[in-house]
């Protein structure tokens, strides 16, 4: 694979040699070890997955692993990298990413249909970096006074971008914005970007924040402007080892799974 951000794990549940080990293995695999009874015969199963999961992942992959005896690799990236990597030809077993990008892949033949299976679902959050000025976020119509007065804005180039967009043209400040508003490059989280000082006030996927350091979480949008994204998981339609990724497709989707994807930030789809 040519895919970047990978993260490898061992059939022991933890990272390769190559990386850290990850903590807390050992008190989800028990609890999640029933859901994958009778796994297929080991094989390595390859994911490429929205970096909104990528928290919730860190737990879900070892135990499934240790549970499962399989072997997972996962590529994690965004939303719009995860389109271009499988419709240019990029062929791996399952896909994680927005639920409207799975429609599309498989509209398009690159995932198979009737292998969607909901993952989980994210709001949006508020963050800042530390010192910056405290704004504002109880209300749509208090965020946008607090846009207005903010020196610079970051945003993804994940789902949420495109729903904060919008939402700055519905409320009359998009032109205002501008020559303050910063999108990413691509793969680039906005978290760490704060923390550097790139910016003063930024927005991504709750789960996105809140394993940074270095900046303070405000806070999710407010009720009345909020987006939920949910993410979904698709088989490719050329996948080698789809036996297995249904088998990990179960066991993401089980309500054991529940526990790592509220501690992640997110909730089940």
């Amino acid at each position: 694979m040519h895919l970047s951000h990978i993260e490898e794990y061992d059939d022991q549940g933890g990272k390769t040699k190559k990386r850290d080990r990850l903590s807390g293995v050992g008190s989800s695999t028990s609890v999640l070890a029933p859901s994958v009874a009778g796994a297929v015969q080991a094989t390595e199963i390859k994911v490429l997955a929205s970096n909104a999961v990528k928290e919730a992942f860190g737990n879900l992959i070892p135990a499934f692993e240790k549970a499962s005896g399989q072997k997972v690799t996962v590529v994690f990236a965004s939303s719009t990298e995860i389109v271009n990597q499988i419709s240019g030809g990029e062929s791996v077993d399952l896909v994680v990413t927005a639920a409207s990008v799975t429609d599309a892949l498989i509209k398009q033949g690159k995932l198979l249909a009737g292998s969607k299976v909901d993952f989980s679902k994210s709001g949006i959050g508020v963050a800042i970096r530390p010192g910056a000025p405290k704004p504002d976020i109880s209300s749509g119509d208090a965020l946008k006074a607090s846009l207005l007065a903010a020196k610079s804005i970051l945003l993804s180039t994940g789902p949420s971008s495109g729903h904060l967009i919008d939402l700055f043209q519905q409320m009359g400040i998009a032109d205002a914005l501008k020559p303050k508003l910063k999108q990413l490059a691509l793969g680039m989280p906005v978290g760490p970007a704060l923390a550097n000082g790139e910016g003063e006030l930024g927005f991504t996927q709750i789960c996105e924040f809140l394993p940074v350091k270095g900046i303070v979480y405000l806070g999710p949008l407010p009720a009345d402007i909020q987006h939920i994204t949910v993410f979904s998981m698709g088989l490719h339609a050329s996948a080698t080892a789809a036996d297995a990724a249904r088998s990990l497709m179960k066991f993401l989707s089980s309500p054991e799974a529940i526990p790592a994807i509220r501690n992640s930030g997110m909730e089940p789809a």
